[in-house]
């Protein structure tokens, strides 16, 4: 009976200590259709819905284990949600992100996120984000290689009636979202034509 105490004793203390091991681990978040964001542009003559969650709330950010704001980064979710019967293609999208003094900010590359995140001296300038900071040291990770390359949209196409999702990494630095909005580009439908430019509005 001792015995057997011990070992459900054993399994307790093991599963408390590795389940927050792996909550760590990260999971992208499930997309719903596109329309259903507060953020989004739907052509509805198209079928075609995009929409942009900007992930810039500590809570929100607590899915990734980098601190992507701490370098300067913002993550936003990017959705594709196709209701159409043809797929589309996203093979030329272009995607900018234009803020108030029209700047224009496209998504950082994967090489460009790792020379930041290993070389934090890089980051120059304070996120404006009211997230806490603190000490950046500078090496990555093989986990965190995999959470990068793993979060973000690759999206080649869409098929009928589903939808696509990932993140993008926007270097903000000190800039304001205030009156921002995200332009897309090169959404081509089946026969090569491509549909009218989408816009999306930050503004909360």
């Amino acid at each position: 009976m001792k015995l057997r105490l011990r070992c459900i004793l054993f399994l307790c203390v093991t599963a408390a200590i590795t389940f927050p091991l792996a909550a760590k681990d990260f999971i992208k978040p499930a997309a719903r259709p596109a329309k259903t964001y507060p953020a989004h542009d739907d052509h509805a003559d198209d079928k075609v819905a995009i929409a942009a969650d900007p992930y810039d709330t500590t809570d929100k950010a607590k899915i990734f284990s980098v601190n992507f704001h701490e370098h300067g980064f913002l993550p936003i979710f990017f959705i594709v949600t196709n209701d159409g019967d043809q797929p589309i293609s996203l093979a030329r999208i272009e995607i900018k992100l234009i803020t108030a003094n029209r700047s224009k900010l496209t998504p950082s590359s994967s090489e460009d996120v790792y020379r930041r995140l290993s070389n934090p001296q890089a980051a120059t300038r304070p996120s404006p984000l009211p997230i806490p900071r603190k000490t950046v040291k500078g090496a990555i990770t093989q986990k965190e290689r995999d959470e990068i390359e793993s979060s973000q949209f690759a999206a080649k196409a869409v098929e009928p009636h589903t939808t696509q999702s990932g993140f993008l990494f926007f270097d903000i630095g000190d800039i304001s979202l205030a009156a921002a909005h995200i332009h897309i580009t090169g959404v081509n439908d089946i026969k090569g034509t491509e549909l009218m430019y989408f816009e999306i509005p930050l503004a909360k």
